[in-house]
């Protein structure tokens, strides 16, 4: 027999926002009830696993948790985390050919900072999928297909300078729904130009627009890249009756995406439609992966006749995709010392809003720029609470593919900030190492992690 799809079910009984908040545990208790009712979980292609816990090492690995992982993370947040994880642990093994979590809470809103919830999202269960894969097997090429309605601008902010990770995202235009990002000049830092692609789309997207895009401009540039796996950020709020997007993406759209895209991996992102479209979506994506066919999942609210996309959007994804196709086709003529100016470091501000606990932090981020890698990064950011709580911490941030110049430079910089007493925290995430260090100022207290 071949290999199975492994699949991964949690749905968070215990964990919501609030009772009513669209990301609260029925999401996941409909599509349950689904895959029961169609006895899916069943089938010989299909293996189910419990989940496991990801460490707080694994955590550590990808975020800056403030003051500390203890306080950002529930047990919930390591259980998501953690499935994906197990399941991607599986896909290495050869146990499994690709897998599903069917996981809450969703991840791809935190950034590599977390001062507290946004998004719906703590922390990146992608992310510390991904770093996790890189760690413990060496997997060296990454892509991460967000299928969100909503721009994963987390992920990105995780992955903005790493050429080594593809991040590739379709969403509703930022100029029409949260988090206001996701444009096609958003394009990765200096050392990882064109490593981020975003594909602003604007609302009444529908199927044959999604494969316009996932045929003209996503298969080719993943063709290009040859990512050794691929993740799917597997967000279902494009769908038409979502309440929180204006799309018009069906189960069928979705899964013959996911039967093009053939991931290693998906992960549950969004989508809050929780009887009209999560168990149809959930359904067609977990047979698309096992091989099956799908084409009977359709749901009842579905009338092809409102489902024709008009000239206006049409022409616009073949805008969108032209510039992004030129963008890629020239990537290689980018010089990234231009972003330097002159200074050896690229520098950007950056305003971030936690519209979950009404958090402003301003963030000013550098990047090394150097001939030998792609740098190590260097971030001074503020958060101001609403209780009037306000941190100022340091972070630095040393690369898995670091040369031993920008390691040693990056250490001394965290010596150094030790010294600054405008800093609450000093933080570094050595991954060459897999090291994480804490040092915080009050009581002069340095803690010291070793994976």
């Amino acid at each position: 027999m071949s290999k199975k799809t492994g699949v991964i079910f949690f749905p968070a009984f215990d964990w919501a926002i609030s009772p009513t908040h669209p990301e609260r545990e029925e999401r996941l208790l409909y599509t349950r009830d689904q895959m029961f009712e169609e006895g899916i979980l069943d089938l010989p292609e299909i293996q189910q696993y419990a989940p496991r816990m990801a460490s707080k090492h694994d955590i550590a690995r990808v975020h800056f948790c403030v003051p500390n992982v203890e306080e950002q993370v529930l047990d919930a947040h390591r259980i998501a985390a953690g499935a994906a994880i197990d399941l991607g642990d599986r896909v290495m093994a050869g146990e499994i050919a690709n897998g599903f979590a069917l996981v809450r809470p969703p991840g791809h809103h935190a950034m590599r900072v977390v001062h507290g919830n946004r998004g719906f999202c703590n922390i990146n269960n992608e992310a510390v999928l991904v770093e996790y894969l890189r760690k413990t097997y060496g997997v060296k090429k990454i892509a991460i297909v967000d299928t969100d309605v909503h721009h994963g601008d987390g992920t990105q902010d995780i992955f903005y300078h790493d050429p080594d990770v593809l991040f590739i995202s379709f969403h509703q235009d930022g100029r029409t729904i949260y988090p206001g990002t996701g444009f096609t000049y958003e394009l990765g830092g200096p050392g990882a130009y064109a490593s981020t692609i975003n594909i602003p789309l604007p609302p009444g997207v529908t199927d044959s627009g999604l494969h316009y895009v996932m045929d003209h401009l996503i298969l080719p540039i993943l063709k290009d890249f040859q990512p050794d796996f691929v993740v799917n950020s597997a967000g279902q709020d494009n769908h038409f009756t979502d309440p929180l997007g204006r799309m018009k993406i069906t189960a069928q759209g979705y899964a013959r995406l996911t039967e093009k895209l053939k991931p290693n991996l998906a992960v549950l992102e969004g989508g809050y439609a929780i009887e009209t479209a999560l168990p149809y979506v959930n359904l067609a994506i977990l047979l698309a992966l096992a091989g099956k066919d799908y084409t009977s999942v359709v749901e009842p609210e579905y009338n092809p006749a409102k489902f024709k996309e008009s000239p206006k959007v049409t022409s616009e994804i073949g805008r969108v995709v032209e510039e992004l196709q030129e963008i890629w086709a020239k990537r290689h003529q980018f010089d990234k010392y231009t972003l330097a100016k002159g200074t050896g470091f690229y520098q950007r501000t950056k305003p971030i809003f936690y519209d979950t606990h009404y958090i402003e932090e301003k963030q000013i981020e550098k990047v090394r720029v150097c001939d030998q890698c792609s740098g190590f990064i260097s971030l001074d950011s503020q958060a101001y609470h609403p209780n009037g709580k306000h941190y100022r911490i340091c972070a630095i941030s040393i690369p898995f593919q670091s040369c031993k110049s920008c390691q040693a430079e990056a250490w001394e910089s965290y010596e150094q900030a030790k010294g600054d007493p405008h800093f609450d925290y000093i933080y570094l995430q050595d991954k060459s190492t897999d090291t994480f260090m804490i040092y915080q100022r009050l009581g002069n207290r340095e803690i010291r992690s070793d994976g």
